[in-house]
């Protein structure tokens, strides 16, 4: 791979990737078990026990900030704080600011989740944080944003490798799409709650704008900065078209940022301007296939590695799921499509065919990939690896086919008529065709929270191993220098 870093690793700040990645499978594993808490709850009301704490609509925000801000978030803190530094030949331009970028993420997060158990949330999709918490999420940020970019300045090699241009632009994207969408005038200085610097229309598509552009930045060309490091690595071979990475970079930069108002078709929103976005959300399939292509094609000439490495499975099926959602989703925007599934089901389906079959299986894979060369040592079981894969995988299919089943079905009740133009189904006619469903999705949450619990255990036992190793060949160094020193 272009420009890997030949120095020692000691020049290199791993302590700061250590701490982010483990805190990742922290959030990681409480995320996904809240958000399978919830599914049950969906298919069985009475296990939220009439206690407000735990009710959905407290737990879904805790679900979404732990998986996407607590797991995503911290995932691409460790991998891109690695990346930037191998890439570069250089360590980290600040530690100080390094560290102070994990504490600031992991109080940010820490106080959110305990805010919105509480009551606390200002109610915007993916942005529910309340204003003081928006307030220690920019100065992270722009601490984050620093030690980037100028450890990019400091790099020892004239030519950026790609994964920093998807690094650098979701930092900066989403640094501007955090601080629009969180405008607010606070009810007073020792209130958590705040209004809205838009109102009506505006607010909406303000919160569109910032809503579907985290999914294009934070969780779209972030991980494909994931994905152009670790996929050539784990591969051992270059990248299919250094060229396409760059076309395609730029498309997606230019399309993302037009595409939010296709989540309110059908609204109060000017018709002309939804239908703009359905344009770009076209569009947007090319660039999104252009990626996961160059990575799949990457594979050429070592296929034969899917029968033996089981961390090359975990890439390579993100982005096969990666190219499926990124099909889905143009094909959603589109009105027609659109009248039957939004406000249904088959959107959690989609969300979660991104989420879980691309985000978090490239997580997985880069993670496996890059934990034992953090610590020096190896993977402690291979097998369980293929353990995680199989159950990962079958939980996102499980999930996302019960939710397509239970999308489009109750999209198709609500729209039929009857004889006499009257609707066929009653709403709660509706509810009961969902159950099977949720029951279904609700088993494959089990069986991918089952995946990342036994990922943590391999992990574990990986570090523990480690630290073993390193204590045996500190013994066997002291024992050599006694000898000399006798």
């Amino acid at each position: 791979m272009a420009h890997e870093a030949v120095a020692a690793d000691s020049q290199y700040n791993y302590d700061i990737i250590k701490r982010f990645a483990v805190m990742a499978l922290v959030w990681g594993i409480l995320g996904m078990f809240a958000g399978t808490y919830i599914a049950a709850e969906l298919a069985f009301p009475f296990l939220n026990f009439d206690t407000p704490a735990i009710t959905f609509g407290r737990l879904r925000p805790v679900h979404t900030t732990l998986v996407i801000f607590g797991f995503g978030g911290s995932a691409l803190f460790a991998t891109s704080y690695y990346v930037v530094q191998r890439t570069c030949q250089t360590p980290l331009s600040s530690n100080m600011l390094a560290g102070f970028t994990f504490w600031g993420w992991q109080a940010s997060v820490l106080l959110g989740v305990l805010g919105y158990v509480n009551g606390y949330t200002q109610g915007r999709e993916y942005a529910e944080f309340v204003w003081p918490i928006d307030l220690l999420i920019t100065v992270t940020w722009v601490a984050y944003f620093y030690v980037y970019v100028t450890t990019l300045m400091r790099r020892s090699q004239p030519h950026i490798y790609v994964a920093n241009w998807f690094y650098m632009s979701f930092i900066l994207a989403t640094a501007i799409l955090h601080i629009v969408n969180n405008l607010a005038v606070p009810v007073s200085m020792f209130s958590l709650q705040s209004y809205s610097a838009f109102s009506g229309v505006q607010d909406a598509m303000t919160q569109w704008w910032y809503g579907h552009n985290a999914v294009g930045f934070f969780l779209t060309a972030a991980f494909l900065g994931m994905m152009y490091y670790f996929v050539p690595k784990q591969a051992g071979r270059p990248v299919y078209s250094y060229r396409l990475s760059i076309v395609h970079f730029w498309a997606l930069a230019f399309l993302y940022m037009w595409v939010g108002a296709h989540h309110l078709h059908w609204t109060a929103l000017p018709d002309w301007t939804s239908s703009l976005a359905a344009t770009f959300s076209i569009l947007l399939l090319m660039p999104s296939w252009g990626g996961m292509i160059n990575g799949i094609m990457t594979l050429s000439g070592a296929w034969d590695k899917l029968r033996t490495d089981p961390i090359m499975l975990f890439l390579i099926t993100s982005l096969a799921f990666y190219g499926m959602s990124t099909f889905e989703g143009p094909m959603m925007s589109l009105k027609s499509v659109n009248a039957l599934s939004h406000y249904t089901d088959w959107t959690i389906g989609h969300v979660h065919s991104g989420t879980l079959g691309w985000v978090a299986m490239i997580s997985f894979g880069s993670f496996y990939h890059m934990i034992p060369r953090l610590w020096d040592t190896r993977l402690w079981s291979k097998k369980l690896v293929y353990t995680h894969f199989w159950l990962a995988t079958i939980g996102i299919v499980l999930y996302i086919t019960a939710m397509w089943i239970s999308g489009i079905g109750q999209g198709l009740m609500l729209r039929a008529f009857d004889d006499y133009g009257n609707l066929a189904y009653t709403f709660i006619e509706s509810v009961s065709f969902m159950h099977v469903p949720l029951v279904t999705r609700m088993l494959g949450g089990i069986f991918f929270v089952a995946g990342i619990l036994i990922m943590a255990f391999n992990v574990f036992m990986t570090i523990r191993t480690a630290k073993r190793e390193q204590v045996e060949i500190e013994a066997k160094i002291a024992a050599k220098m006694a000898k000399v020193g006798a």
